[in-house]
């Protein structure tokens, strides 16, 4: 007899722990735990965002940065920087952030794939090569346009690496959506440059977003952008006991009564939205989903009810900060975050591939 684990636990040694009222022994202790993590990370994430506001090119006292927000002075020169420069530039990397971290996240649950990512999955090249055809085709040139084409891209990314990982006996396997989607994000990556070479000026148009900065962002950007992250996180955040019951496979999930076809769908709902939404708006950043999710359940444990909620603040952590290291590292000019994500996530990719252990979810 094969027995299954609930919230990373086998399941007849997880009903014998269950206290009168019905919740396991211990897991309150570990809620708490976890409850207290999550609420250091917030502070962690505030901390980060004065800093970003406050760091830069020219440095702002950090009560001149809060007057900013409190009580804006149009005549002071610092706090107009603050309002309309590092205040949408922040907040586009808190969106960014919170939807790159929770799209690594449900997509790592959804495929069982510890490797899975918006990127090697494919989807941000779906996204980036809609968006240059865009450019190239309708002349597109704003994160308005971007936005919807980032969707479109996204989501017959996604659906055709499922096509294609799902042919055969066995399914959709981890090892097939992987290496259906390093297939397909290849065929991208050629077919965009392809465009890009047969138009010069669609090449200077992408290449500032290409590698991934939240250097253009303003007001009206942040007005487009935050309702759909708003959607996929809220989708996003729902999906967490269903990811749960898919960890125990497919066989199991429907005998407990989860119709697996359904959930996918809807996590892929989510991972489509999040996605579309931040490689419109900030580039295809990479290794944001891929190492975030890691981290978060290095302290959550499999439980991705906590797993979600933390790879959300974690990756609004790292990118945010990342940011910042990029605005100061090269000063007075400055480094993409997308540059600087890269040079922190490639180590951590390398030690998934290399450590099989770091990659058990």
């Amino acid at each position: 007899m094969v027995a299954t684990t609930i919230a990373g636990e086998p399941a007849r040694v997880a009903l014998r722990r269950r206290s009168p009222a019905g919740a396991p022994r211990g897991i309150v202790r570990g809620r708490s735990t976890r409850a207290a993590g999550l609420a250091a990370a917030l502070g962690v994430l505030f901390v980060i965002t004065l800093a970003s506001l406050a760091i830069g090119a020219k440095s702002v006292p950090l009560g001149t940065a809060v007057h900013a927000l409190t009580s804006y002075d149009k005549l002071d020169y610092d706090q107009t920087i603050v309002r309309l420069l590092r205040l949408p530039r922040t907040e586009i990397g808190l969106l960014v952030g919170v939807a790159l971290g929770l799209a690594g996240a449900v997509m790592q649950g959804v495929t069982r794939n510890p490797l899975a990512d918006p990127g090697i999955l494919g989807v941000n090249g779906g996204a980036t090569l809609l968006i240059v055809l865009g450019i190239y085709a309708l002349g597109v040139h704003d994160v308005h346009g971007y936005v919807w084409f980032g969707f479109v891209g996204a989501g017959v990314a996604g659906c055709v690496v499922y096509a294609v990982g799902s042919l055969g006996r066995e399914g959709a396997t981890p090892v097939k959506l992987a290496l259906a989607g390093a297939a397909l994000a290849a065929l991208l990556g050629s077919a965009t440059t392809t465009i890009l070479l047969l138009d010069a000026q669609a090449l200077e148009v992408f290449r500032f977003w290409a590698v991934g900065s939240l250097a253009s962002a303003n007001a009206g950007v942040v007005r487009a952008i935050w309702p759909f992250v708003l959607v996929g996180a809220v989708a996003a955040l729902v999906t967490g006991r269903t990811l749960n019951t898919l960890a125990l496979g497919d066989d199991v999930a429907r005998s407990l009564g989860l119709r697996v076809g359904r959930s996918r769908a809807f996590c892929a709902f989510s991972v489509v939205v999040l996605c579309g939404a931040a490689v419109a708006v900030a580039g295809p950043i990479a290794f944001v989903g891929l190492t975030i999710p890691h981290v978060a359940r290095a302290v959550t444990g499999p439980d991705y009810r906590w797993v979600l909620p933390y790879s959300a603040v974690l990756g609004a952590i790292l990118l945010l900060g990342a940011d910042i290291v990029g605005r100061v590292i090269v000063s007075p000019s400055e480094l993409a975050v997308g540059v600087v994500t890269a040079f922190v996530g490639a180590p951590v990719f390398v030690a998934l591939v290399r450590y099989r252990k770091l990659a058990e979810l």
